[in-house]
């Protein structure tokens, strides 16, 4: 079994677990649109439950662009969700508006007590690219140089260096006369997950984006989560490597969630063409898993998430996935 439905692409996705069952949140658009490329900017976000995180119930549905005119009213892209301590969740999520073509991104804010009906908070904004910090980021369009103003892909989770709250997004910082070499995991904190504030990059460097961050962490060391593309790799990066460039997930190493970090050796689960994309790693009973996916390219995309994999922690602390069979690929 895999994540899919009949007649949607589906890509991104994000878990969380309510202690019974896990919730599976993904990107979704009508197969009928035709090119894949175009599912960017006529999606919604669907929902389903798994026991196994192999056999999927769908419910639908969960969000979709604002109706009026707003911030999120072409795109609702990837987020994350989390329960807060009054049992209330929450979803932080990519928002994109027509006004802007898309062009601009910003982070959304909804919360629900069923995890599937979400209701925005206020307008749904909840940061931008705004404060003292805002100069640590491309914080307007580059035209020319890159082709959006990135500020997406928001994980949230406790601090677990005090109380509240913090954010890691996909972002770009300025200045940087190679593309490539601008990618930066930007990064926000919040006392009550309703007011954020912007904070300077946590990561700059290696690639030109660094998708889809996720933040976790297994014993003492802590890990960043990231997909890129292999014509996003620096030239640093793809000199320092003995293997070409890859499209796939890797991730960043740090002793604290604020780092400093550093990019793994090694390229954690990449191939061309793609593979898998827009993973995100769990942790079951029986270990930790790789989510994403299946990509394999325009020409062929597949457009659903592929069974679990196992993931395995060596003991200098380094990340390997174990391929399992491709049949259901």
């Amino acid at each position: 079994m895999v994540l899919a439905i009949k007649d949607k692409y589906i890509w991104d996705s994000w878990y969380a677990h309510d202690g019974t069952r896990w919730h599976g949140y993904f990107l979704q658009a009508d197969r009928s649109i035709g090119d894949p490329d175009l599912r960017h900017f006529n999606v919604s976000q669907g929902h389903a439950v798994s026991d196994d995180l192999v056999n999927w119930d769908h419910l639908g549905t969960c969000l979709s662009p604002s109706a009026g005119l707003a911030f999120d009213d072409l795109t609702t892209w990837t987020g994350s969700v989390l329960q807060g301590p009054d049992g209330l969740w929450h979803l932080f999520y990519t928002g994109g508006s027509r006004a802007e073509d898309g062009l601009y991104q910003r982070i959304g804010h909804a919360t629900s007590t069923d995890m599937h009906n979400w209701r925005r908070v206020g307008d749904g904004l909840c940061l931008d690219m705004t404060g003292p910090a805002a100069d640590a980021y491309e914080k307007d369009h580059a035209i020319g140089h890159w082709h959006d103003r990135a500020m997406r892909d928001p994980w949230v989770m406790r601090d677990p260096d005090g109380p509240g709250w913090i954010m890691y997004f996909t972002a770009r910082a300025p200045g940087i006369a190679e593309p490539n070499a601008g990618g930066a995991i930007g990064f926000a904190t919040s006392p009550d997950l309703y007011t954020w504030t912007l904070q300077p990059p946590v990561f700059v460097g290696g690639y030109g984006q660094l998708e889809v961050p996720q933040v976790f962490r297994i014993g003492a060391r802590w890990y960043c989560l990231f997909c890129t593309s292999a014509q996003h790799w620096a030239a640093a990066t793809v000199a320092g490597s003995s293997s070409s460039p890859v499209t796939g997930t890797h991730y960043l190493i740090a002793d604290d969630p604020r780092g400093p970090w550093t990019v793994a050796p090694g390229f954690l689960d990449g191939d061309l063409p793609c593979r898998r994309y827009a993973a995100r790693l769990c942790e079951t009973p029986d270990g930790w898993v790789i989510m994403g996916f299946a990509d394999s390219g325009h020409d062929t995309f597949i457009g659903h998430v592929m069974d679990p994999e196992p993931v395995e922690i060596g003991a200098d602390g380094l990340l390997s996935v174990r391929r399992l069979s491709q049949a259901a690929e």
